[in-house]
């Protein structure tokens, strides 16, 4: 009987790892959502925004004294901090997720962590876990949630700084640890911190940071990456993560060349991440919006930063620029979510996109175009061209080519009438009767004319 039991054992086991196997997430099928979300809203939310100054890179630069940024605590109220108005916002600028720096390289959590006492409900007048109603306004909202994490700490004792630090160690309780090298302590404090951040708000999306300071081994990244999993087998992980990343994460520059893979392009709204009052040099409007577009038709998405003051409000100039890229994204929201990365270099004079089912054709205009306007290389036939926004129809010829050896010339388009053409950025859809064909050879000698 005990011999029957134990085979009985045996095989529950290894019946529970195949249907493990069998429910395990690809990473195709854990990014689904992310290659269509467009717009993301990156928050940078912490003591820095007292001073207005840089988010941890001040003290790390000796711009300011450890002792004094950590003073600026004092002033971090939330006092304004309204977390359903801001997913509400999000959601009506078009955003599909949004990405809050639960913990910079500075160390300060903005949740109540058990594993440091340097957090805002210990540290700071606003003496309460802000993640957890950021979490669940954006829940309700039927936005993703994601949480950066900065994998280093340079408040924590057993990190090594390269600018003056006072002794940290009653900041970060470590019972029955002497055991353990101090950077072996380390990594369990982080992973005791993300197995809490994992546990308590479930995210959708890890949005690391820091991972440049030490190799992939030292941050024993792919065991990491495993934990992640293993707590929740949706999550997807940037790119820094050294390379257990899922998507790339470009910053400040638009890639010039287009990507591969799942990607998305971080910016700043002026030149700082946080709260900065007398940084004033904010990017037009028209810069965003381009922007967007630029990143989009490339298939990307674009993850737009603002930077709450203090108390838990966010600037007019941010809130302006916020709600005139969603204005934009309204008119063409057609364009825009129901499309991917649009048709390679040398087609058109401008950005692309193209329907998912690939029988669409969006033209993105940045400026008022000359004479008419030119589409390269189509081999389709075309049934109608449109203004999206206004639905003004554009007539259309083409010109050159030779149909019957599969060279398709020039489509030459109707420019559209100056009323309709967009501020910012005019899109036009040309619609194909079937799925497109793409010419792209180089061109050679018709062998046979008509």
């Amino acid at each position: 009987m005990k011999g029957i039991n134990t085979v009985l054992i045996i095989l529950f086991l290894f019946s529970y790892q195949i249907n493990a196997q069998e429910t395990k997430l690809t990473k195709e099928e854990r990014l689904e959502w992310f290659k269509d979300a467009k717009l993301g809203i990156f928050i940078h939310w912490g003591y820095y925004g007292v001073k207005g100054i840089g988010e941890s890179w001040s003290m790390y630069h000796k711009r300011i004294s450890y002792e004094d940024y950590m003073l600026q605590g004092k002033e971090f109220t939330a006092e304004n901090y309204k977390p359903d108005e801001w997913a509400k916002l999000f959601k009506k600028v078009g955003a599909r997720y949004a990405v809050l720096t639960t913990k910079h390289h500075d160390g300060v959590a903005l949740w109540d962590t058990k594993f440091s006492k340097l957090n805002v409900r210990e540290k700071t007048p606003a003496k309460k876990d802000l993640v957890q109603p950021y979490v669940t306004a954006l829940r309700n909202e039927g936005l993703k949630v994601g949480l950066y994490y900065s994998l280093c700490d340079w408040s924590h004792p057993d990190y090594e700084v390269v600018f003056p630090r006072p002794d940290t160690r009653k900041n970060y309780p470590q019972k029955n640890q002497k055991f353990l090298s101090p950077w072996q302590r380390f990594i369990k404090f982080n992973n005791n911190q993300l197995k809490e951040l994992s546990t308590n708000f479930n995210p959708d999306l890890y949005w690391f940071d820091g991972d440049w300071e030490k190799s992939s081994e030292q941050w024993r990244a792919e065991s990491l990456k495993d934990s992640l999993l293993a707590w929740n087998p949706k999550v997807i992980v940037n790119s820094r993560l050294k390379t257990h990343g899922d998507y790339s994460t470009p910053e400040q520059g638009i890639p010039v060349v287009r990507p591969e893979g799942a990607w998305e392009f971080c910016m700043t709204m002026n030149d700082n991440w946080g709260y900065y009052p007398t940084d004033t040099n904010y990017k037009p409007i028209s810069q965003i919006v381009r922007t967007f577009v630029e990143v989009i038709a490339s298939g990307g998405n674009l993850l737009l930063n603002i930077g709450p003051k203090p108390d838990g409000t966010i600037a007019e100039e941010q809130v302006e620029r916020l709600e005139a890229l969603g204005e934009w994204i309204k008119k063409y929201e057609t364009a825009v979510f129901n499309s991917k990365a649009g048709l390679p270099y040398g087609h058109f004079y401008g950005p692309t996109l193209l329907s998912k089912d690939e029988t669409k054709i969006y033209l993105c205009l940045f400026d008022a175009p000359k004479n008419y306007i030119s589409l390269k290389g189509i081999q389709n036939k075309v049934k109608s061209i449109k203004v999206l926004g206004n639905n003004q129809t554009l007539n259309f010829e083409r010109n050159g080519g030779a149909a019957w050896n599969n060279i398709p010339g020039i489509l030459r388009i109707e420019i559209p009438n100056q009323k309709n053409l967009d501020k910012y950025v005019t899109i036009i859809e040309v619609e194909l009767q079937d799925e497109l064909k793409l010419y792209r050879g180089h061109g050679n000698a018709v062998e046979l004319n008509q």
